[in-house]
């Protein structure tokens, strides 16, 4: 028997993932034309050239490089960095691309954290002129890609323990050792390492371009999560660079955390990119979605969740707002930038598990943008600190009193 078309006609829910500007509190209104710009050109991007291809890419676990790349053309890439080839961009305006490729796709907005963020921060902050000058303009272009290599595979949250050493040996640095979880570093062309020197057993960065013998950077398989960002284990086997190639500026971890501070304020705004996503599309869905007789928005329990949604969210956005406004007159401090990341973090997720819940069983169909925010959104939750790490650090900073072991 043949069911009537009426009955068998898959439902097409028109434009889920489309962005609905949510800014109950018009915080918009308090942008500068240059941050509304970068808002808009980054929405504008997302729209039309991310969302119809992102699924397959995730689903396939493929790098999208050429949407990537597509970052620099558009003048997205540089998280706020000044000078050397980077677009000018308040950390507002940095906050806002942050925010919006997360609200397009977690693995496109983390591989600009890790260009941008990351990669770029480090040499900007801790590396030569020369090396500035090498670098910086084509990794803003995306000619070149970069990568940092922090974590090992012992030592995540207690990154300051690495064991990855360097060796001074005339005038080349001899490198050995391993990293885990390093976005792009299968593919990077300049890869920022942190190594012990074994000189003062302080911990320092090292630039290693591709290609350099006994590099070797391979994709992690079987992700849940970022699945269309490649992050790689590495091994590093006598690794011989150029005395030259090291970051002049970086010379204890404590110049490492400066670069983390940054990208733990750019997580609160990747977070509230993901939760915003979820938001959009279940309140999309629920317009659409009839069931026993009307839309799912009309019934109560449908809109006291949105409602409690965007509660949340709203809360996210100004928590960001301040963190742009601290950002920009150079007031930001270590913690303050953890309670960002440790609040937008643990509210996204409950915000796009709610979303989930209100898709029903179309919530785990790719095609309606909202489970891969719910998987992405725990990489995030997990990398630059856990929540755990997070809350310590504030802990510490209000008690005056360590509860680290």
């Amino acid at each position: 028997m043949t069911a009537s078309p009426a009955t068998s006609a898959r439902p097409d829910y028109t434009d889920i993932g489309k962005a609905l500007g949510t800014d109950y509190f018009l915080l918009k209104a308090e942008l500068t034309a240059d941050e509304r710009d970068y808002l808009e050109r980054t929405r504008r991007f997302v729209q039309e050239e991310v969302l119809p291809v992102i699924n397959g890419f995730w689903e396939r676990a493929e790098v999208p490089l050429e949407l990537c790349r597509r970052l620099g053309e558009l003048g997205l890439i540089g998280d706020g960095l000044e000078g050397h080839g980077c677009p000018p961009m308040s950390p507002t305006a940095a906050g806002l691309v942050t925010m919006e490729l997360n609200r397009g796709d977690g693995s496109v907005g983390t591989f600009c954290g890790v260009q941008g963020g990351l990669a770029m921060r480090s040499i900007h902050m801790h590396g030569s002129e020369e090396q500035k000058q090498r670098w910086l303009p084509a990794m803003a272009r995306c000619e070149k890609l970069g990568a940092f290599a922090l974590t090992e595979p012992r030592h995540g949250s207690d990154s300051v323990s690495l064991e990855t050493e360097a060796r001074r040996e005339g005038d080349e640095y001899v490198i050995n050792g391993a990293k885990r979880w390093i976005g792009n570093g299968s593919m990077a062309d300049v890869v920022v390492v942190w190594a012990r020197d074994t000189e003062d057993m302080q911990v320092k960065g090292f630039l290693i371009e591709k290609g350099t013998p006994g590099y070797d950077g391979r994709p992690i398989t079987g992700k849940g999560s970022l699945r269309a960002l490649w992050q790689a284990d590495i091994d590093l086997i006598d690794v011989r660079i150029p005395a030259e190639n090291r970051l002049p500026g970086a010379n204890s971890f404590a110049d490492t955390g400066k670069v983390l501070k940054a990208t733990r304020a750019s997580c609160a705004w990747s977070a509230l990119g993901h939760a915003v996503a979820g938001y959009d599309a279940a309140l999309n869905y629920a317009t659409q979605r009839t069931q026993f007789g009307k839309p799912l928005a009309r019934f109560q329990i449908v809109q006291e969740k949105l409602v409690r949604m965007l509660c949340e969210i709203t809360a996210m956005q100004l928590y960001c707002q301040r963190i742009g406004s601290l950002d920009n007159t150079h007031a930001m401090s270590d913690t303050i930038a953890a309670l960002g990341k440790l609040n937008n973090t643990v509210k996204a997720r409950e915000v796009l598990a709610e979303a989930r819940n209100l898709l029903g069983g179309n919530g785990i169909l790719l095609e309606n943008h909202v489970i891969r925010h719910f998987t992405d959104i725990e990489a995030i939750y997990t990398f630059e600190g856990t929540e755990t790490i997070q809350t310590l650090l504030v802990g510490r900073d209000i008690t005056g009193l360590s509860a680290f072991v």
